[in-house]
């Protein structure tokens, strides 16, 4: 340990004896170093750890490049992976999903009790005429019954399109239709912030504008009156008691490279993009990554507190943790909803060992001080986890000493919805320095770089690339493979390179820091300044919660730093305290980074995955149109 202290730079958090001795990684270098000199073998080996109907031909075929495969001629199903190898070994009574309503109401569901849901809507879903290649919709709240709707639609070979339960009419029709459905499952509602939300009434708005939907299914929660049409709406529990409701359902046999499904993502301009996910290498891809970076435990509880509509609870709620035979927590209201403690009374509760979520939500938490979370024993804990954007250093220290007890290593994962799976992310045994991903994982080759594809020197800010394919990885953009070309590969088409789409830096410890997304770097008096970077300065001042950073154009500078700040419970906002945190980024970062304005707000737009929507905040500072708002949480 004396040794790695000597090599590292910073500000570094070192993992106790007990994780290095417990974890299955004792060398990261090592097998690192192998996974990049043989990547194919390496990602047959862990292919090999998955239940397949036929051995692949090929690991990876790259003569379409950039539409690459992998596991060509393998037949797969994932949820012969999720589920069925569970019925056959020990963990067949174990429990599979613990979910709790925000009411409070509960229910669990072992994996074979999950596989007797599961087969049963698999078999109404084909009484409704899903065949193998439909893409069926889904819009609902957090409840059971979404998980039980997405692996049904992966058995018999359709694939899902999941629609965020928040989402507007016009997001969802749009959705739709692109994605050509006739089947739409959804639910009269859900609870949120102790109000029931009317799903069944957008659903109804959003099938009128879009005519392809022929049968749609209603999960009854809320209660509430909704309108059912006769020959197109069906309650789920009707159906799910009759006798086309079977509990015998056969897994389809799946081609590697046949889509699992489809995930739409938008832009700042244009159309959402409905990024195509396949049954083989995401299986391969996401299993691998959970097992590794949250180095899981047969025994272990698993809470990620995401939604399963974004990529985060496609991945890491549904199936990794359901492949490698985890029990996944599931809630379906908000994290300070009746109080603050929510969450940490769900810890206690359910004894949860790993928690992973968003740095908006621990900030969040972090404005009602340490005295909630210290009323529960969160001692169960063992390890902490960030996802979808970077974490500011003083949300990271409150995160793992408030939460963690400064024993829980936070696993601080880059990844996008392209990706599948994580991407840059420690592994409990990496030496942590508080905001950044650390390293790259196993198989995965990332750089920053210039404009001409030159790599930066260490603390330059660049472009983050990904040098190589991976198995986890987007196949096309559904119906537009141009786009898909255009948007991710053509501006490093000769190197062959992935482009994220972030800004970046690495350090001289070969340590990743994301700034954010390459639209929210500014450029004040020619200087490169990332949003995040203001942002971090202005939270480590202890009136503020969150941040915003945003560029406003100037004739002089280029740019000038318009920040909007949310306060910490108990202080308001005076002309003072705008001087006070000015001074405190100037001190923080330098004169460059001064704000010209502080504006003090109640809340942030954001999207309903936490992330702040700065082109907002942008549009009302200069007096413009805000454009599509279809993923704003409010």
């Amino acid at each position: 340990m004396a040794k790695q202290k000597d090599k590292l730079e910073g500000d570094v958090y070192y993992p106790s004896q007990e994780i290095l001795e417990s974890s299955r990684v004792k060398d990261y270098d090592c097998l690192y170093k192998q996974s990049i000199e043989n990547r194919e073998g390496f990602w047959e080996i862990e292919a090999g750890k998955l239940s397949w109907y036929k051995k692949w031909g090929k690991v990876l075929d790259d003569s379409k490049k950039p539409f690459y495969k992998w596991f060509t001629g393998g037949k797969i199903n994932i949820v012969a992976n999720a589920i069925d190898r569970h019925l056959v070994s020990d963990t067949r009574n174990k429990l599979a999903l613990i979910w709790e309503g925000e009411p409070g109401d509960f229910r669990t569901y072992s994996f074979f009790a999950l596989n007797r849901e599961v087969s049963k809507f698999g078999n109404v879903l084909k009484a409704l005429g899903a065949k193998k290649g439909d893409v069926i919709t889904i819009y609902m709240p957090q409840i059971p019954e979404l998980i039980i709707a997405m692996l049904a639609c992966a058995k018999i070979g359709t694939a899902h399109s999941v629609v965020y339960g928040g989402f507007s009419v016009e997001a969802l029709a749009e959705r739709i239709s692109d994605a050509q459905s006739n089947i739409l499952i959804t639910a009269d509602g859900g609870f949120r912030r102790g109000k029931p939300t009317n799903l069944k009434n957008i659903a109804n708005d959003a099938m009128r504008r879009s005519p392809t939907i022929i049968s749609c299914v209603v999960v009854k929660r809320t209660g509430e009156e909704c309108f059912m049409e006769g020959d197109r709406d069906f309650w789920y529990h009707d159906l799910m008691s009759m006798p086309i409701a079977s509990a015998k359902c056969e897994t389809e046999v799946m081609d590697a490279e046949d889509p699992l499904f489809i995930l739409y993502t938008s832009g700042t301009t244009g159309k959402p993009k409905g990024l195509v996910h396949t049954h083989g290498g995401y299986t391969v891809y996401t299993s691998t990554t959970f097992r590794y970076v949250f180095d899981y435990q047969p025994e272990d509880r698993w809470w990620c507190a995401a939604d399963p509509g974004w990529i985060t609870g496609h991945s890491y709620i549904v199936y990794a943790p359901m492949i490698n035979g985890a029990t996944t927590i599931l809630y379906e209201g908000a994290p300070n909803y009746p109080y603050p403690n929510r969450w940490w009374q769900m810890i206690e509760k359910y004894g949860i060992n790993i928690l992973y979520t968003s740095p908006t939500a621990i900030r969040g938490l972090m404005r009602f001080g340490p005295s909630w979370a210290e009323r529960h024993d969160l001692s169960s804990l063992r390890l902490l986890g960030s996802v979808g954007e970077p974490i500011n250093p003083e949300a990271w220290k409150w995160y793992h000493e408030v939460i963690g007890k400064g024993k829980c290593p936070i696993m601080d994962t880059w990844w996008q919805t392209e990706t599948g799976g994580f991407m840059i992310t420690p592994l409990p045994i990496t030496p942590l320095k508080p905001g950044s991903a650390t390293k790259p994982f196993f198989g995965i080759e990332a750089d920053v770089v210039d404009e001409k594809g030159n790599s930066v020197k260490p603390g330059e800010e660049g472009t983050l690339v990904i040098k190589n394919p991976w198995p986890g990885m987007a196949r096309t953009i559904f119906r537009d493979p141009d786009q898909y070309i255009e948007k991710y590969w053509k501006q490093f088409e000769k190197q062959g390179w992935y482009l994220a789409g972030d800004s970046a830096k690495v350090d001289k410890d070969g340590y990743f820091w994301i700034i954010g997304r390459n639209d929210d770097v500014l450029k004040v008096s020619g200087y490169r300044l990332g949003s995040a970077e203001i942002e971090s300065a202005l939270i480590s001042h202890p009136a503020v919660t969150e941040a915003a950073a945003i560029g406003l154009p100037d004739k002089l500078k280029g740019n000038i730093i318009h920040a909007t700040v949310i306060l910490a419970e108990g202080i308001s906002g005076s002309v003072e305290l705008e001087d006070q945190l000015k001074s405190h980024v100037q001190k923080e970062i330098g004169p460059i980074a001064k704000p010209k304005f502080v504006v003090f707000a109640e809340s942030l737009p954001k999207t309903r995955s936490g992330k702040i929507m700065r082109r907002v905040l942008k549009a009302k500072a200069l007096g413009q149109e805000a454009g599509d708002l279809t993923t704003l949480e409010d």
